[in-house]
């Protein structure tokens, strides 16, 4: 059986997969940044199983490329709209993610970018490092307060439920939107409140997202929704890049709509709005939110179970698309 790998993974996953399958060709991209169509169509030639990234399009022709025998298109990640999920269903391969392993990672750095874009601590970090600081000062880069403000939470799932218990050591109101609202136990347990999308938006002095990429969410921010914001609130996304559209985000922040954003992830990755690198008052952070080693390391372990499951015939554990 030949197992493709697109990306260097951590070593976890590679033992993981070499102890359940010690018969097993494993290959590996030999290099850690997005791999071209055509060495991607190349190396999975022949695979029974594909480990993908989100940079990596998953679709028929990719399917084609491998064989009739691909099994499992097995994303390292949690999100899954590279992978085209009907075709796969059709070709009777599984497709799975690696959920729940990078929730408490994403949380955190989550609120690295609520605190980094409320107090101005990137343009503290820059002015600094410039040698243009010329001392403490009344008026020098004030930010906005985090401790007992209104977080909004756009995407209520295990990564937004985890944001939402951390706000209670700043004694904040939560409010949410998601699709499907939580069981009345759960928003008593996290103390928070569902509201609708414009609700959220009306009152919250942090947006933070945390909603998968569909047809639905994609561009669920524009400039209409920046403008029913509060002109001091934050926007913080560490969800998918698409769901934020990039131009209206940066003429929000030009024009003083919001006070600032910080993000983790970007539209068109790694590509970043040179506009959107201009903006003093946007965090900026390179995709960097399951990037601890234990982290990473349960992510491998987790893709691997799941190609190792696939390759002996049985349902993986976390499909987002089984075949019987």
């Amino acid at each position: 059986m030949k197992i493709f790998i697109t990306r260097p993974i951590p070593e976890a996953g590679i033992e993981s997969l070499k102890d359940a399958l010690d018969d097993a060709q494993i290959e590996v991209g030999r290099e850690d940044r997005v791999m071209s169509r055509e060495t991607l169509l190349e190396g999975v030639k022949g695979a029974d199983a594909i480990m993908s990234m989100l940079s990596d399009r998953m679709d028929g022709e990719a399917m084609d490329a491998a064989g009739p025998q691909l099994k499992v298109v097995a994303n390292f990640a949690v999100g899954y709209d590279n992978i085209d999920v009907a075709e796969a269903r059709r070709r009777g391969i599984h497709a799975t993610n690696t959920p729940g392993v990078l929730t408490e990672a994403t949380a955190d750095l989550a609120w690295t970018l609520i605190m980094c874009a409320a107090r101005r601590a990137g343009e503290g970090e820059r002015l600094l490092r410039a040698g243009a600081w010329e001392g403490w000062g009344p008026q020098q880069l004030l930010g906005v307060s985090v401790f007992g403000q209104i977080l909004g939470i756009f995407g209520m799932g295990r990564i937004g439920q985890a944001v939402a218990r951390r706000a209670r050591g700043f004694n904040m109101t939560v409010l949410y939107h998601d699709a499907n609202r939580l069981d009345s136990e759960t928003e008593t347990q996290l103390s928070a409140t569902f509201v609708d999308k414009d609700t959220l938006l009306a009152q919250s002095d942090i947006v933070s997202i945390h909603c998968p990429l569909t047809e639905q969410t994609r561009h669920a921010f524009t400039l209409a929704e920046f403008r029913r914001m509060k002109p001091t609130a934050v926007l913080v996304n560490t969800s998918r890049g698409p769901v934020v559209k990039e131009e209206d985000l940066i003429l929000a922040l030009k024009e003083g709509v919001i006070f600032g954003a910080g993000l983790d992830v970007y539209e068109r990755e790694p590509e970043v709005h040179k506009a959107l690198l201009r903006e003093e008052r946007a965090v900026l952070l390179p995709h960097l939110g399951s990037a601890t080693m234990e982290t990473r390391n349960a992510m491998a372990r987790t893709a691997a179970a799941n190609i190792v499951a696939a390759l002996r015939g049985e349902r993986p554990r976390d499909c987002v698309s089984c075949c019987a």
